[in-house]
This record gives structure tokens, sequence and C-alpha cells, in this order.
């Protein structure tokens, strides 16, 4: 395998087509791209157009199986599951005496979950005692077997902190070829009832998502890929086909994880907005200091202790269609011209436009009969975003939106004589309409994830990207710009995503020990699916209220190294830092820098109160990695580093009525960048330094970045 012929492949399956793209492993660029249907009805499932499309990929890219270094997919296998009912039955056995009895029998409810409209959970259950009880744990999975249960549960309060029994019930579970799942294993937090029902969840969709993984793993093998495939998780990251078949649950909403994932990894966002853009709606979630934003997920209008995308979607596409009232747009979507089956007006020709006058009509039962469509000499058209932004000009030469702007003026015409407005004024007022509600999110975001207007980026993805990022970008007051390959985002952020766990537990008074066992922990768990240990970083979060410790790992399945003819220069990096700070390129300065980051601040100066040091960390890429709006920046040496931190430290911790709160500290350490800002006991910060540094040569320079909290 020659180094200058290895390629990233994304793979990702939608409920219409399957995407498949090839990314130079090396430079990162985009090799080829294809589009295949997804082969629902094949005997093989969805696995077939897999294949398919790898193997026109490879033949488009002129790549071999054996230059395929890296393999992974996204799937809506789980989410359609759960949305159509298309599960299995579940046999949940409780485990306890006394009061623990009382409450896992309660657990018997969750057999009157809606899963799909007039759908069910379906779900057995049987009680135990003594989880050590071989007859009668054997007795109650006779039972839930005989009763058609098709994978085992084992759930028992307290399972966390005391698994053995729950372990113990599926050792014997085992023994009928059932696929088996703890509660204890899908999540470490505490809370029987919602551990129990993220588990039930996971094993509904388990047999299906095993049968899938089975039959794609083998077609791979034997397309001659040796590279190991990895799937898509609903948090942005990727993990082993292995953990897949514990947890299949974390590939549900994985859709629009896959998006931002491409739009952080080849975008290199550092803070800001990802708007996905189909036909019919917009995927809006969060980028924060280099980071996807997550949140338990609502499973089946629950709370869960699944952490997924925190993903907000308005009805708002490409594709959907003005409403007109009283002479004025009053909206638009959420129906969409694809949905009412009409063809965009835009993409018409001019003889088809010919003599088209305005009519609203109701596109399906139940709609409001205001939306706007042309009867006009070839037929019905749906004037939509995508006929508006293209009218204005706004969508660029060769995106898959575009089409000719004379077209799509004549399309708006007859509109806006109706609005007595001009062409323009009245691709305007659709724009207007159509982003107003994807704004009001966007600002209830930027608001809820504490972004900063001045480096915040709107960046938008999918095919209809053009008819929503670049108007709302304007309408808000905001960088924004329309991903490089949009139409193909999702399964470039499938083949750049890291491999990625996260472990929580939840911890009263944890000590260093503690914290430092739970970021080992996810660690280890990274490394056990093939991230590359030196590459590993691990974000950890203490939260005081809750008790609780979250330790986020991600690594890269092999090093990568970018091509350095492709570095930013120095002017590049300068002006890269300059216009994320607002500043003048002459006041801004560099405050210090190792092989892989330069680190650039400047000084705001304030009337009344005191001034701000802001700074920026930027990659040799000449992409801002970390904005901090006021900072010390200080450089040391490994060896040096537990001295002077613990100085910093000193000086930047507050005392308040919530107690003791050190700084949010970074590191810069090598290609890492090191993110304690989650810890707020000053101690437990020290230790977690001294563990990100203790492989490290002595004399190894580190960059210490000092956020005060006061």
């Amino acid at each position: 395998m020659s180094p200058d012929r290895r390629v990233r492949v994304g793979i990702d399956v939608g409920g219409t087509f399957t995407d498949a793209v090839a990314v130079d492993a090396t430079t990162l660029e985009l090799v080829g791209q294809v589009k295949v249907p997804t082969s629902h009805r094949h005997e093989d499932g969805v696995a077939h157009g897999i294949v398919q499309a790898l193997g026109r990929l490879l033949e488009q890219a002129g790549r071999a199986p054996a230059d395929v270094t890296f393999l992974a997919h996204g799937t809506t296998q789980a989410t359609n599951a759960l949305l159509e009912g298309d599960v299995a039955k579940v046999g949940l056995i409780g485990i306890g005496t006394g009061a623990g009895a009382v409450f896992t029998r309660r657990l018997a409810a969750f057999g009157k979950l809606e899963v799909a409209p007039g759908k069910r959970l379906p779900l057995v259950y049987a009680h135990v005692a003594d989880p050590f009880d071989g007859d009668a744990v054997r007795a109650a999975v006779t039972r839930v077997r005989q009763e058609g249960a098709e994978v085992v549960v084992a759930t028992e309060p307290f399972g966390v902190d005391r698994p053995e029994g729950e372990r113990a019930v599926l050792d014997v579970a085992r023994s009928t070829g059932l696929p088996v799942a703890a509660a204890h294993e899908i999540t470490s937090l505490y809370g029987l009832h919602k551990r129990t029902r993220t588990a039930v969840v996971n094993a509904a969709i388990l047999p299906r998502m095993l049968a899938t993984a089975d039959l794609v793993d083998s077609a791979i093998t034997k397309a001659g890929v040796t590279a190991p495939l990895m799937v898509m998780r609903c948090d942005g990251g990727v993990m082993s086909l292995d953990e897949m078949r514990r947890r299949p649950l974390l590939t549900v909403l994985s859709g629009p994880a896959a998006g931002v994932a491409g739009a952080l990894m080849r975008e290199r966002i550092s803070e800001g907005v990802f708007l996905e853009t189909g036909g019919t709606s917009t995927d809006i979630s969060v980028v924060r200091r280099g980071k996807v934003a997550v949140r338990h997920a609502t499973i089946l209008g629950r709370a869960s202790y699944l952490n997924a995308l925190d993903v907000r979607t308005v009805g708002v596409g490409g594709g959907s269609m003005v409403r007109v009232s009283g002479g004025k747009v009053t909206g638009v979507g959420p129906r969409s011209a694809h949905i009412a089956g009409l063809p965009y007006a835009c993409f018409a020709s001019p003889g088809e436009l010919r003599d088209a006058k305005v009519t609203t009509v109701r596109p399906m039962d139940g709609d409001p009969g205001d939306h706007v469509v042309l009867d006009a000499a070839g037929g019905r058209f749906a004037v939509t975003m995508t006929c508006a932004a293209n009218a204005l000009g706004r969508v660029p030469e060769g995106d898959f939106a575009r089409c000719d702007p004379e077209v799509a003026r004549a399309a708006l015409a007859p509109l806006a004589a109706v609005l007595g407005l001009d062409v323009a004024g009245a691709a305007r007022a659709v724009l207007d309409a159509g982003t107003a509600s994807v704004r009001a999110v966007v600002d209830t975001m930027v608001r809820d994830y504490r972004l900063g207007r001045e480096t915040a980026v709107l960046v938008g993805g999918g095919g209809g990207a053009a008819a929503v990022t670049p108007h709302l970008a304007r309408a808000a007051g905001l960088e924004g710009r329309v991903a490089r390959h949009h139409e193909v985002i999702s399964p470039i952020g499938v083949a750049l995503a890291l491999v990625r766990e996260q472990v929580e537990r939840i911890i009263p008074g944890a000590t260093q020990e503690h914290i430092l066992a739970v970021r080992a922990e996810a660690e280890r768990a990274v490394v056990a699916q093939g991230a590359a240990a030196d590459g590993v970083e691990v974000e950890v979060t203490v939260d005081p209220q809750t008790s609780t410790v979250r330790a986020v790992a991600t690594g890269a399945t092999e090093l990568r190294t970018r091509d350095r003819a492709h570095r930013a220069d120095d002017a590049e990096r300068l002006r890269a830092a300059a216009t994320s700070l607002k500043a003048q390129e002459t006041r801004v300065s560099i405050l210090a820098g190792t092989d892989a980051y330069t680190v650039y601040g400047t000084e705001v100066r304030r009337r009344l109160r005191a001034g701000r040091r802001p700074v920026r960390v930027v990659d040799a890429d000449g992409v801002v990695r970390l904005g901090v709006s006021d900072a010390r920046v200080r450089t040391t040496t490994v060896g040096a580093a537990g001295e002077v931190l613990a100085s910093l430290v000193r000086e930047a911790t507050s005392y308040g009525d919530g107690g003791v709160r050190a700084p949010a500290v970074r590191l810069l350490v090598g290609g890492r960048i090191a993110d304690l800002s989650g810890v707020l006991e000053p101690e437990a910060l020290l230790a977690l330094a001294r563990s990100e540094l203790r492989t490290r040569a002595a004399d190894e320079p580190v960059v210490a970045v000092v956020e005060s909290r006061a």
C-alpha cells in the first residue's frame, strides 16, 4: 500500500440513498464520491448497498481495497426501527428483594411504551430474588423465552456499584443463544428507571442491528478491505463494530451527528453553529471550543441516558413551499415540494414557465390552503426557498442546487406581482420568512451555549445549504459560509470522525483518584477500539451539583500527518487570529507557541472597567482552535509545569457562594490541546494536569492558557 494512495472511506446510509466518499488520508482532500439507492429490500439489506457504493467509489477514485486505511459507515437503521416500531420483543429480568423487588417489578410497565403510532414496545417481565440462584434464574429465562423474547436484559437496583448480579443472570441467559445486555453496561449513572429504560430500548433494536453488522462486516471482508469497520455514533464520533454490537442505541440520531462531524473536521470550526439543510428541514447543532455539543437524548418521548448530539430541527429546507395570504408572504414550509410531488419552479425550462399564474393550494390533506404554486404551460410547479436563493444569485456556480438565475427570476416574477414587489424584493421576502424560524433557534443556541458572537460562524451543509445559510448569516449579522462539498458533508464526517467514548460516574465527594480513574477508563476504551494511544485527548468535567464525573476521550485510528505543503504561513495564521479577535493585525501579538499551535493575543481597553486580554490559539493549518475572552498565557516545560501551574491556579482561583473554583485551564503540549476547564477543584485540576504530562519529556515545552472564572 503506497502512502500517497491511502484513503479514508465514509459511507452514509440514508432512507433513500447511500452516499460514499473517499478522502485522501494525508491531505484530507475529497478524491471520490458516489450515490446509490439504499438497498432496503435486498436479501442482504442495506449491506448490499454499502458494498455496491464501496465498489463504485474505489473504481472512481482509482484505488484498490488495500488502499483503504479507514472505513466507517453511518446508518439511520436504528432510528428508523424505533420510528417504525420494527423492534424485537425484550425479556426483562428484574432482580431484587424487599424494597428492591418493588422498584424492579414496576419496570414491567415499559411494555406500555409506544414506539410508533399504535405500536407498543413488546416486553415480557420476569423476576428473580437471588441472581446467584441458578435454578431460579434459569426458570426466569425460560419463561421470557417461551413468551417470545428475542433478547434478554438484566437489571438490579444499584447495579452500577454491584454489577455481579446482572452479570450472573446474563451468564445463564447466554446459554440460550439469545442476545443479552445488562443495564449497567449501557450507562453507569444512577437512576434505576431511566437506566433500565435506556437498556430496554437498546435491546429492542439489538437483534436487527446484530444481523446487519454481521452482513456488513462479512461483505466488506469479501470485498478485500482489511481496515476494521467503524460505525458512526450519535455524539459525533465513531466506535468499533464490536462496540456497536453491544450498544446499537448509540447509532440512533447519528445522521445529524455525521454532518456536524464533517463540518468540525473538514471546515475546522472552533466555535459556531452548523446548519444541515435538506429539501424539507434544517438540523441545527453547535460547536463550542472545537467540540460538538451533546446532551441526554429524548427517546420514545422520555429522557434517556443516551448522550447524543444536541440537534434542533426546523421544518424549513431548500424545497420548502412558500405560503401567501393577504398579499404577503406569511410563511415557508413545513410542507416541501418533494413531499407534495411537485417540481421546483426554478428547475423548469423557460418554455414550461410560459403564461405562469399564481394559485394557492392545499398540497396534502390537512395542509392549509395558502401554499403557492404556479400553473403554467408546462404544468404545476412549486415556488421554493431554492427558487428565491437562485433569483438573488445566492447559489454559486457548480452548487448542487444551482439553476439558471434568469429562470429563477422568471419563476419569482408572478409571485412578485401578487406581492406588489420587484423580483428581488419578493425573493428576499421568501428568504426572510423561511429563515426567521431558523434564526430563532440559532439565537437560542448561541445564548444557551454562550457562544461569542464575535467568534461564532454559521456553516451550512446539505444539498439545500445555499437556500438558508447565506441569507441567515446576513440577517443575523454573523460570519457565514457554505461548507465545501456540502452536499456530501455527512459521509465526509463519517470518513473523518474520531473514535469517541464517554464515561460517566456519579461519585459524591469525588477524590483525585476517582477522577483520574474515570479519565483512565475513557482513554482505555478508545484505545481498545483502535485509537492510537499517543494521540488520545480526554476532556474531564466534574459537576458538583449532581456529583457527576464525566470523561470524554477522542482519538484517531491512525496518526494523521498533514502534508506540510498545505500548512499556513505566518501571515495567514496572523490574519486568521486578527479576524477572529476583530482587531487590526498590528494590534495582535504572538504570546506563545508550540510546533503545532501559535497563541495570539490583543488587549481590549474598556471605560470604567478593567481591560480584557482575549486570546486565540491557531493551528498549523491557519484554523482557530480555541478562543478565550480573557486569559493569561505562560510558557514552561513539562518538568517545571507542576510548580508553574500551581502558582497560576493559586492566583486565579476564585472564592464565593459557590465555594472554591479553579480557573479554566488548557494546556498546549505537542499536537494536543488538553482541556481541563471542566474541573472546578484546584487539587483535582493539578492532578489531571500531571496525568496529561506524565509521558512527556521533561524539556518538552508546555503552554498554559489560564482563564479566570470570576
